[in-house]
């Protein structure tokens, strides 16, 4: 998957680096040192999290391992660092559950400055917690990052209608 990030993001703009939600729980950007955090979460809502992002991304693999998922978190802390994307995961007060994650990445498809998703864990469901993320997460993309068309996939327009949008073009490699 080629993501276009020659001029995503001001190269003068710093990512937030915590959001506090109404319930008490927060997000932060997430860390390869999470995985014994993200290992449960992810797994435990393995079947759910496929039936949303299996299609267009592959995950959550059937059988990924504790290894397969602590280099995929150490890939999202480096290009969270890099500013090529950023995967922010949603944790109760004193860090010790995962409960989701929010992801906000350069667009792959034609129409929109970045796409932006986002998910609970399967006991999360339908409560005060999945309302007050579904709540913050357009509004602190809009006051806080410098989009203009950020597009909600799953939210704005289904994972199918998104993956039937034309890709952008490959940026040039000179």
């Amino acid at each position: 998957m080629e993501i276009r990030t020659e001029t995503w993001l001001p190269a003068d703009w710093q990512h937030p680096t915590r959001v506090d939600l109404i319930t008490g729980y927060h997000l932060r950007p997430i860390r390869e040192s999470d995985v014994d955090l993200d290992m449960p979460a992810v797994m435990g809502s393995r079947d759910r999290l496929w039936s949303i992002y299996g299609a267009a991304w592959g995950w959550p693999p059937v059988g990924m391992t504790h290894e397969q998922d602590r280099v995929d978190l150490a890939r999202h802390e480096a290009e969270i660092e890099a500013h090529e994307s950023f995967n922010y995961a949603l944790f109760d007060t004193d860090e010790s559950a995962l409960l989701g994650c929010v992801y906000v990445d350069p667009p792959e498809k034609a129409g929109a400055d970045a796409e932006i998703s986002w998910w609970v864990v399967d006991g999360l469901v339908g409560t005060e917690v999945e309302a007050a993320l579904d709540e913050l997460v357009p509004r602190w993309i809009a006051t806080a990052w410098p989009l203009e068309r950020p597009r909600f996939v799953g939210r704005d327009l289904t994972w199918a209608a998104w993956m039937a949008l034309p890709d952008l073009p490959a940026p040039d490699r000179d």
